[in-house]
């Protein structure tokens, strides 16, 4: 599992400042939502995290090591173990299930993948499709094979954007209680980004509220709900 301690980190698009001076701990063997409206600089502090942008100004230690310090991107994002899964899941269209979720492992010259893949779909109970291509899956079944696709290459950090922002509601249930066993059956640190709070209420260790690039407030669910703080009491709807 990985820590992640971000400290004083900025980020600018052109003139346009996206993340304002944020700091943020995150315990490993945590799950924490990222929770805030469209446009706040949730989806950016995933990307500075992953090592995908540099930061214009702080740090990120993962474990205790400078993974990106100011303009610098110290650790390059495939050392990181870090799995990202987008809102869109980017998923490839011309491959099978079992070629989407192969072909990180058969990059890096992986042994027993069939076995690894296996005990993946049967996880995620989607075994039974080894063969369809994504365009014949449902919406849910397509998110497993997104999760489950990052997961069998075991990393210790996973990154979540929004994974259940295009599904209906019943589906958003049942794969967010999926979500919810990842932390216990993986060694796993989980980051979430969502602007739905009961969705973070109902997964999240810790809720970090973002407004405008920085952080509002952090706490549990029973913390935040109760909190005085008059931003956090009008976006939650409390």
């Amino acid at each position: 599992m990985l820590s992640v301690s971000i400290q004083c980190i900025t980020k600018h698009y052109g003139q346009t400042r996206i993340i304002n001076n944020l700091s943020l701990d995150v315990e490993e063997s945590t799950f924490v939502c990222l929770l805030g409206s469209s446009g706040s600089g949730k989806t950016t502090i995933l990307r500075l995290i992953a090592g995908l942008e540099p930061l214009d100004r702080g740090e990120i230690i993962l474990n205790g090591k400078s993974a990106s310090e100011n303009s610098k991107i110290l650790i390059p994002p495939f050392q990181r173990q870090i799995g990202l899964i987008f809102q869109d899941l980017a998923l490839w269209p011309h491959f099978t299930v079992f070629e989407n979720i192969a072909f990180g492992l058969k990059l890096k010259k992986e042994k027993n993948i069939n076995s690894k893949i296996s005990n993946m779909l049967d996880f995620f109970d989607i075994s039974g499709h080894l063969k369809k291509y994504p365009c014949q899956l449902s919406g849910g079944q397509q998110q497993m094979v997104a999760i489950a696709r990052s997961l069998v290459l075991n990393p210790r950090l996973l990154l979540m954007d929004e994974p259940l922002a295009n599904l209906d509601v019943k589906l958003k249930v049942k794969i967010r209680n999926q979500i919810k066993k990842l932390i216990i059956e993986f060694p796993l640190t989980i980051i979430y980004v969502t602007h739905d709070h009961n969705e973070a209420f109902k997964l999240a260790d810790k809720i970090v509220i973002i407004n405008s690039g920085t952080v509002e407030a952090t706490g549990t669910t029973q913390e935040i709900q109760n909190s005085e703080n008059k931003f956090v009491r009008a976006f939650v709807e409390i």
